[in-house]
């Protein structure tokens, strides 16, 4: 039956087919022909497995079918480091995790000579963070960070440039020591703190102590001076009392001599002579009695006495206040001539002169008239 249909194809009939054909391949020939770059990347080429270059951003033209492209971006890239455990120097377990910036800067090496640069780089990562906290103590690993960057980024560099690969940063983001060792660290916090405060408190004691006994000085040497003071005061008022009491007394020996002298001056009046003598300290005798009634000072052989403060009451009981114009008086009645009072005394004596003489009681209570009118 298949013989028998016929197959007749003209020339017609398959140029439709061979034109499409053809059509297809010149369009993969051009796409392969065709390579089109980005302003981020590089692509290094290779025919038939050949490395020939590589390809700027932009198109690029290269032989189609046998050439392949592989493509690096030239930006920096960011690497997760896996969380690493290490054991430290002083034998406790850590673990760690970090980022690491790379940036290509050669794709030829990276293409040729590392394959995989970002997988590579990464291993390469792990391994130095493991190795760099091992030579570490706990404490350091915890405190010095920096240092851990450092040092881990200047083991990375040689390796990676010989890869074209720049490693530009490495950061260490967590280092964990084992529960175990965490609840010791915060059980040992916890002490610290507990010192602390401890410290605290007893400089706090102290110094309240220290502040408390500068008080209690403060006020025991305030409280001795108004003590002193007090004394003080005492003793004036004792010594102003005792010289009130010695005047006082004074003035009570003198108010008796001055009494007797007065008796004895009345008993000569009372008698029957018609003579009298008169004392020469008749002047003496009036002048102390001036001073017995106002309690002021007198001039005794050229110097003046002085007398004490006292208060207003005292002051107008002795009389201090009219000191001035009874002494100036007693001073008046002191310069009575001495010569002439002897001379009358010898004329009432021979006859030549009545005496003029008063009773002293009329001399007293004249002067106490005077005295009264005065005030």
């Amino acid at each position: 039956m298949l013989s028998s249909i016929p197959l007749q194809l003209g020339g017609a009939e398959l140029f439709p087919i061979v034109a499409l054909v053809l059509l297809a391949i010149a369009v993969v020939t051009v796409w392969q022909m065709v390579v089109i770059t980005d302003a981020t990347e590089k692509k290094a080429l290779t025919v038939l497995g050949e490395y020939r270059k590589l390809l700027e951003p932009g198109i690029a033209f290269v032989p189609p079918f046998v050439s392949a492209t592989h493509t690096f971006d030239m930006r920096t890239q960011t690497l997760d480091v896996p969380r690493q455990e290490a054991i430290t120097r002083d034998n406790s377990p850590v673990t760690a995790d970090a980022v690491v910036y790379i940036k290509v800067m050669d794709a030829k090496k990276a293409f040729l000579e590392v394959d995989n640069y970002k997988r590579a780089v990464s291993n390469l990562a792990q391994t130095t963070l493991r190795a760099v906290l091992g030579d570490m103590e706990l404490d350091d690993t915890l405190n010095k960070r920096q240092e851990i960057n450092a040092k881990i980024r200047k083991e990375l560099d040689e390796p990676t440039d010989e890869w074209g690969i720049r490693v530009e940063s490495v950061e260490v983001r967590e280092v964990n020591p084992s529960k175990d060792v965490q609840q010791a660290m915060e059980q040992q916090t916890s002490a610290e703190r507990r010192r602390r405060a401890m410290i605290l408190e007893a400089q706090g004691e102290r110094r309240s102590a220290v502040e408390e006994a500068q008080g209690e000085k403060q006020s025991n040497i305030i409280r001795a001076q108004g003590e002193k003071q007090s004394q003080i005061l005492e003793a004036q008022g004792d010594a102003i009392s005792t010289v009130l009491r010695a005047k006082s007394a004074e003035a009570m020996g003198e108010r008796a001599v001055i009494e007797r002298g007065m008796e004895t001056l009345e008993s000569i009046g009372e008698g029957e002579s018609t003579k009298f003598v008169l004392p020469q300290e008749l002047t003496s005798l009036v002048g102390r009695y001036g001073k017995h009634l106002t309690g002021s000072d007198t001039r005794t052989e050229g110097e003046i006495l002085e007398g004490l403060d006292f208060d207003d009451e005292t002051r107008e009981m002795l009389g201090l206040d009219d000191i001035e114009e009874i002494l100036g008086q007693i001073d008046q009645e002191a310069e009575v001539d001495v010569e002439e009072m002897e001379e009358q005394a010898q004329a009432v004596k021979s006859g030549k002169e009545t005496a003029d003489i008063k009773d002293p009681d009329e001399v007293i209570e004249e002067m106490d008239n005077e005295f009264n009118t005065d005030e």
